[in-house]
């Protein structure tokens, strides 16, 4: 007898019969996937790859199937290891079979350990339990995990702008034949050619991402739904396997899917979290231009998965209904990244303790703005962690007055770039002195878009007050300590009239409302 998909599905619906006699119904749950099979059992999950060959992925013989087990163990073991044990065979008949050695074997799986329900990212988001600060140690985990990663071997085929477009094409290719809808065929048409044209826009950047080490082996498949809560910790797993050219890409496409994913679940605030966090840890601003088109590629490789489970649903018309829904609100998405963006540049002006880096971060998650912050961008020119303690004096090592204009030479040159690609920026840092603004109101003017000045205000007792409090608290990238801010008091050149700006004062509480408000106002109106 031909060994086929529904073979396998009596293999692995007698597998949950056996385990079911011997720990209890309530012990053991079957879970499906376009690709694979997952029997909890216990403490335990076995994971069976289906005997599939979809183009992207070739599940079609057992020795495949045993070798992408192991690859998988392996690959999953760099952010999980708690959780992947091994490949085990499966063993016996078809009508009694058993996980272990012992007899023919018919199958293989992963076996790993069964983490508590309820605990993927995926869930707690949909239930309201994802708070901010596990959006900032996910960027942090995931920035680690891609300076971890080994870089491309320069003499490979893999990362190269022509395999990097492979699968954005193929997503097009596989897609194309599984719609029925003409309105959605036609938008598959437009962005497959958008994708196609932007691939020839940015090659040589895409060539220029793989010399400077940025094509590594990642994990490819990093949305919400494929990270834990364990211990406090977000574990990226089930990582892919199956195809190398998936696996070994660039890191920002890594990072993309998972800020496509929390943009599909509707918390774009999240997403650009994420990607400010990630941005602070890795300083990779150089990939920005790249963006747009790996987060379209995300949406469709969604889209692509939804498509195959429609076809796959059989009877099951919820299923079916569910999936082709996803489908066309995927290709919607992707369609949405290849719009022209609209970019501006804001810059924050304040002492310290003043509010600008939490107020910011309100500016950046609700209106999608690219942050640089002055205090990381010092200590990473500097070769400083963001948290690392420089030991400067004050006006001394790295906040000497030529530290500061190397500084801000930095951000103008990272801030140009930024913009020109399309997105709008933050800049915050203290812009104490005119002539420091000036600078980038220029940089605005010669690339003709909206600048604003966000200036920060507080009282001086609670700027003294909130510098204490973040000293005391620690992890935070600024020094500024009080002797600092008299420096600040005494020396500032504060704002005049003919300079475009915004007053804040951030004790009042509606602060970060009525700034949203006026910055839309100003920017975008």
């Amino acid at each position: 007898m031909p060994y086929d998909l529904s073979t396998q599905r009596r293999l692995v619906h007698n597998l949950q019969h056996w385990q079911e006699e011997d720990l209890g119904a309530a012990a053991v749950q079957l879970l499906e996937t376009h690709i694979s099979w997952i029997l909890l059992v216990g403490d335990h999950a076995y994971k069976l790859k289906k005997p599939l060959d979809l183009g992207f992925l070739d599940y079609s013989s057992l020795e495949r199937r045993r070798r992408f087990c192991e690859e998988e163990v392996r690959l999953n073991r760099r952010t999980a290891p708690q959780l992947y044990l091994e490949a085990v065979p499966v063993s016996g008949t078809i009508d009694n079979p058993y996980f272990g050695a012992g007899g023919p074997v018919l199958e293989y799986a992963v076996r790993m350990r069964r983490f508590p329900a309820g605990q993927l990212l995926d869930e707690l988001l949909h239930q309201d339990r994802l708070p901010p600060a596990l959006i900032d140690t996910l960027a942090r985990t995931v920035a680690g995990f891609h300076a971890a990663a080994a870089p491309v071997d320069a003499g490979s085929a893999l990362g190269t702008p022509e395999a990097v477009y492979l699968p954005v094409r193929e997503n097009f290719e596989q897609i194309l034949p599984r719609l029925n809808d003409a309105d959605l065929i036609a938008r598959a048409r437009q962005l497959a050619a958008w994708a196609a044209a932007e691939k020839e826009r940015h090659g040589a950047l895409l060539q220029q991402r793989r010399t400077d080490g940025h094509i590594r082996e990642c994990h490819g498949d990093l949305h919400l739904g494929n990270i834990v809560l364990l211990d406090g910790e977000p574990l990226p797993f089930d990582g892919i396997e199956f195809n190398d050219n998936l696996r070994w890409i660039d890191v920002i496409s890594d990072s993309a899917f998972l800020m496509m994913d929390l943009q599909a679940r509707g918390r774009s605030d999240y997403a650009w979290r994420f990607l400010d966090g990630y941005l602070q840890h890795t300083g990779d601003y150089a990939a920005l231009p790249l963006l747009p088109w790996y987060l379209s590629y995300r949406a469709m490789v969604r889209a692509k998965v939804a498509a195959i489970r429609a076809a796959q649903a059989g009877d099951d018309a919820a299923l079916r209904a569910r999936s082709e829904g996803e489908i066309g609100a995927y290709l919607h998405l992707a369609a949405s990244y290849a719009q022209p963006r609209r970019p501006a540049l804001i810059i924050t002006h304040g002492l310290s303790g003043s509010g600008k880096t939490r107020h910011s971060q309100v500016l950046l998650e609700q209106l999608g703005l690219i942050r640089l912050r002055s205090d990381v961008e010092r200590k990473r020119l500097f070769g400083l962690a963001p948290t690392a303690a420089s030991g400067s004096a004050v006006g001394g090592g790295i906040y000497s007055t030529d530290a500061g204009a190397q500084t801000y030479a930095h951000l103008a040159v990272t801030a140009e770039n930024i913009l020109r690609a399309g997105f709008p920026l933050l800049i915050d840092a203290t812009f104490l002195r005119r002539a420091q603004r000036d600078d980038f109101r220029r940089l605005a003017q010669d690339l003709g878009i909206p600048f604003l000045v966000v200036a920060f205000q507080a009282s001086g007792d609670e700027l003294r007050r909130r510098i204490r409090q973040r000293q005391a608290h620690g992890a935070d990238a600024s020094e500024a300590g009080i002797e600092v801010l008299e420096r600040q008091l005494a020396t500032q050149e504060t704002l005049a009239d003919d300079e475009p700006h915004l007053t804040v004062d951030t004790e009042q509480a509606d602060a970060d409302t009525a700034m949203l408000a006026q910055v839309r106002k100003r920017l975008w109106p």
